[in-house]
């Protein structure tokens, strides 16, 4: 909601109080103000000129030579918009104003001829395009007749307005319209609230001889207020409104829709003026629209519509959506003289409906969505047919046409002072609360320390004891409620374990370079059964769909995080960003319940994927792209980091490589897999060669239990020895470095693979691996006998038990 200051002045007195500081009193009070905005840039000496001659300049074709009268003397001034005409009241700057950017207006000569100051644009008086109306987009500024000439510019244009950008949560549709802003910053202030005239002069015609109300469903439409005024005269509004208007956001149009705009901004309640004569008709007829009933709306767009539709008919066909647009067929044109005003309540889901499937979003259905005044409807009507007697010369017949079955009735809340102050701490008097109703102009009966108050229907966000406590409070000032801090013998809170363990998973992942990454927990039908990890696929899980999905990419809660993460993989990738290695931790929703009776399961995954390269040295012509065993030392490194022993197992997934994938073990209990995609998944997503690792971090975070431990800087040297096994095809590398370090314990501290060879020299079936032993005592100095002993003792039982023997 913007709200224009000069117009809230209108009903509330906030002389002597600046904008900064009224916004941060709203801002205190619970309604955020986002921000600040002067309609133009301070100038000074621009006063109001009447051009009375307009001629060629007579050395310069697109230049005139205007002689301008500004109240003490008449100027002679050259201007060269294209607009400037004879009889014209235009905004003059004289010599020694000075225009916003300090732009000094000096006497000059322009081809020959003096020009003692200047006619200005709008533009040239600081404004913003969207403070200026469309005809004065181009050229000089136009006033109405009526301008005091010589009078400064500054009240006419309202160039000294400054604009509070209200943010408001959904409850507070009573701060959509200028006097719900009015009594909430009267409430601030401690103000009296003016409200606007309302009083009508009515003809002696009745308005029930010119139509006629019938509603069919009450429950959508439970008021409908028909007002008639005759020969109305389209014309322009008059200036204050037109800046009014612009300063809300909100274009002229002619004297009579700006009337409904700013009565629809002033009482936040809309209206809509029909052409009495293109109606066609002596009645008014509101109900649902048949199946496929067509309406060309007022943007000329033809909308097929459907019995969810409320639509306002005159008796036979639509004239209009009701709360959201008018029809082309009832619109008022230049050629008006007789005007249907509606005020009218409807129902705000039957509007949410139809602006949902129209696409429709105005500001007048952006009120009935939240909810209006019911109160306000009759009186809005009033005041706008107050305004077309005043300013578009109209004959507001008597009387209102009306079908009312509205409820009216006021929200009643009982409170009492010590449960006030028992919720908030504080010790507010009676009298104090008494004092707080009345600043917000709530009725009241009072019993001593109890309050019934009266919730005026305005307010329809008030209607339990927390709502007049939230009131109470924010009235009384959140910074005056008190403090204290934490009291007992209890320490102060810390991390628990896992959130200590989460912490130190993602120290250590953004450590060897990750990035981590936020996605939706929910994905597709495409993508719900992909990359769903053993152990997950062991329990049989029934996807999760969403009753009412926002898009069809996000219907299913996910089984697994890594296709959402590939997602943005395949997002960066498109936008040329070829080198990436993200992680995610995220929860994956498990039931094995077609039909949900309860929550289903939650399981803490942590889930990662990385592309491209993984270093790149440019200065040495080094590079290394990401591959299996990169991410393999990514997961080795994280359980070592843990203090947690990890296993790897070749297997197979659908999905993922058949030859690049493996399953990751922890004890017995399989937790996750990782390794590349397969290259059909890879393409289907737009990849390049992408790895992958998915674990079940519940089970790591259960199984992890560091207790502080001391092991003794070896004082000894150690030995390596080197061997190669020449083995079959079938068996793993891994398989044999576990029964090496087995045989070999303890003096065998370490064991790695470090050569793969296969080819010539070899058996069909066969290859070579190359492992090195580290051999360490932490209590002597080995000699070559120990070492010998049992590196021939490893030979023997590995060669026995994997049919090997060692390449020579």
């Amino acid at each position: 909601m913007l709200v224009s200051l000069n117009w809230l002045k209108e009903y509330v007195d906030i002389d002597g109080v600046s904008p900064e500081e009224l916004a941060d009193k709203v801002t205190r009070s619970g309604i955020e103000v986002d921000n600040i905005e002067y309609v133009a840039e301070k100038s000074s000496n621009v006063v109001i000129g009447f051009v009375e001659s307009c001629e060629k300049h007579p050395n310069a074709d697109k230049l005139n030579l205007c002689q301008v009268d500004v109240g003490e003397e008449k100027l002679q001034i050259i201007c060269g918009a294209p607009n400037v005409r004879q009889g014209q009241k235009v905004a003059v700057a004289k010599p020694g104003a000075v225009l916003p950017g300090n732009f000094k207006i000096k006497r000059a000569k322009l081809r020959g001829i003096e020009s003692n100051g200047m006619i200005c644009s709008l533009q040239e008086l600081g404004f913003d395009e969207k403070h200026i109306a469309k005809e004065y987009a181009e050229g000089i500024f136009v006033f109405p007749n009526d301008a005091p000439v010589g009078e400064s510019v500054e009240p006419l244009l309202n160039s000294s307005d400054a604009i509070l950008e209200f943010d408001l949560t959904p409850n507070r549709a009573d701060c959509l319209s200028m006097l719900g802003v009015a009594y909430e910053v009267g409430a601030l202030l401690e103000k009296p609230v003016k409200l606007p005239s309302e009083e009508v002069t009515s003809t002696e015609e009745k308005a029930a001889d010119y139509i006629s109300v019938k509603v069919e469903d009450e429950n959508l439409n439970p008021y409908y207020g028909a007002f008639v005024i005759k020969d109305v005269e389209i014309t322009t509004s008059p200036l204050w409104m037109q800046n009014y208007l612009l300063a809300a956001g909100i274009r002229p149009i002619n004297n009579v829709v700006d009337i409904t705009n700013y009565v629809l901004l002033e009482y936040g309640q809309p209206l809509h003026a029909f052409d009495y004569d293109r109606l066609n008709s002596k009645e008014i007829v509101v109900r649902s629209a048949k199946q496929d009933e067509k309406l060309v709306t007022l943007d000329d767009v033809e909308r097929t519509l459907n019995p969810e539709n409320l639509v306002i008919t005159n008796g036979e066909e639509p004239v209009a959506l009701a709360g959201v647009m008018g029809g082309a067929n009832s619109e008022v044109t230049i050629a008006t003289k007789n005007i249907l005003l509606e005020a009218a309540y409807f129902d705000s889901v039957s509007i949410r409906k139809t602006v949902k499937a129209t696409g429709l979003r105005s500001e007048a259905s952006t009120r009935y969505e939240k909810g209006i005044d019911p109160n306000r409807v009759k009186r809005a009507g009033i005041r706008a047919c107050h305004l077309l007697e005043k300013y578009a010369g109209g004959k507001v017949l008597s009387g209102v046409v009306e079908y009312d079955v509205l409820d009216r009735s006021e929200k009643e809340v009982d409170i009492d002072t010590d449960t006030i102050n028992n919720r908030l701490g504080t010790n507010i008097s009676s009298d104090e609360i008494g004092n707080i109703l009345n600043r917000l102009q709530f009725n009241f009966d009072r019993n001593e320390h109890h309050f019934k108050v009266f919730a005026p229907t305005r307010r329809g966000d008030i209607t339990i004891f927390e709502d007049m406590l939230e009131e109470v409070a924010r009235i009384f000032g959140y910074d005056n409620l008190p403090y204290t801090l934490p009291t007992g013998s209890a320490t102060a809170g810390g991390l628990t374990k896992s959130q200590l363990l989460r912490r130190a998973v993602k120290s250590y992942l953004e450590g060897v370079g990750l990035l981590e990454t936020r996605t939706y927990s929910l994905t597709s039908e495409t993508y719900i059964q992909k990359l769903i990890s053993n152990e997950i696929k062991d329990l049989n899980p029934e996807p999760i769909s969403l009753a009412m999905p926002m898009s069809e990419e996000h219907k299913y809660l996910r089984l697994s995080v890594l296709p959402e993460l590939l997602k943005s993989i395949s997002y960066n990738l498109a936008r040329n960003q070829y080198n990436l290695g993200y992680y995610e931790i995220g929860s994956i929703f498990i039931t094995n319940e077609k039909e949900l009776t309860k929550q289903p399961n939650e399981q803490l995954r942590l889930s990662g994927a990385l592309t491209g390269k993984w270093f790149e040295h440019p200065w040495q012509m080094e590079n290394k792209k990401v591959d299996f065993y990169v991410v393999k030392g990514i997961v080795e490194g994280l359980f070592e980091h843990l203090e947690l022993p990890i296993t790897f197992k070749q297997v197979q997934l659908p999905d993922m490589h058949p030859g690049r994938t493996a399953s990751l073990w922890l004890g017995d209990k399989e937790i996750g897999f990782m390794g590349q995609l397969h290259p059909a998944l890879e393409k289907e997503m737009d990849l390049k060669e992408t790895y992958v690792f998915d674990i079940n971090l519940e089970v790591v975070l259960q199984a992890h239990h560091h207790e502080p431990s001391y092991t003794q800087i070896p004082r000894y040297p150690s030995v390596t020895r080197d061997i190669a096994f020449v083995l079959d095809q079938e068996v793993h590398a891994g398989d044999v470095q576990v029964a090496i370090a087995k045989m070999g314990a303890p003096l065998v501290k370490q064991v790695n693979v470090f050569d793969l060879y296969t080819g010539e020299n070899l058996p069909d079936g066969k290859k070579s691996v190359a492992y090195n032993l580290l051999y360490q005592d932490p209590e002597k100095t080995l000699v070559d006998e120990e070492v010998e002993k049992s590196y021939q003792e490893i030979i023997e039982s590995v060669s026995k038990q994997f049919n090997a023997y060692v390449r020579s």
